[in-house]
């Protein structure tokens, strides 16, 4: 039991770089294509959700690196993560596109895609190639970049900003 819930099957793909490790070097003896993404998936919305799927259709298996609350800290100010690493890592672990989750500390995931040598390397469409950590090394072992779709009007932040609007205008009454 977890809190009170049965154990949730889906909490394994939750998994330390170790166990992702083991996973990736079957898949590359099985000639199966590795995807990679990462981010901090805080408020998880509809975008969010077109991306994944987007990202798992390159290959068989995606894995996502999480930042951890620090680094979320680090990145996106004091007042941010608003949900904390363990309640994200399993909001991703539970979506049926995602094979893997693996939170990181660092403020990118570049040791991650070092270690894992994905075939594909992706991230939002607000992320030039160019721009996209690990592009550099992903090509060097063969494999590929790419910045996927963005769906217009869907962000993390946007959604932070309608919070607060509704709750400005909810207290003007």
């Amino acid at each position: 039991m977890v809190n009170g819930y049965p154990m949730l099957e889906y909490l394994s793909k939750i998994m330390s770089l170790e166990q992702a490790l083991v996973k990736a070097r079957t898949l590359k003896n099985l000639n199966k294509k590795l995807v990679f993404t990462n981010g901090c998936f805080d408020l998880f919305h509809l975008g969010h959700l077109r991306y994944l799927a987007e990202a798992r259709a390159l290959g068989d298996f995606l894995i996502v690196g999480l930042n951890s609350d620090l680094s979320v800290s680090r990145l996106k100010g004091p007042l941010r993560p608003i949900r904390n690493e363990t309640e994200r890592a399993e909001m991703l672990a539970g979506l049926i596109m995602v094979d893997a989750v693996i939170i990181f500390e660092a403020d990118t995931p570049l040791e991650l895609i070092k270690s894992l040598k994905p075939q594909y390397l992706v991230k939002g469409g607000d992320w030039a190639e160019k721009d996209i950590v690990g592009a550099a090394q992903t090509r060097s072992w063969g494999g590929e970049t790419k910045s996927l779709n963005l769906l217009p009007g869907y962000s993390t932040s946007n959604l932070i900003e309608k919070i607060f609007r509704l709750s400005r205008l909810d207290q003007e009454k």
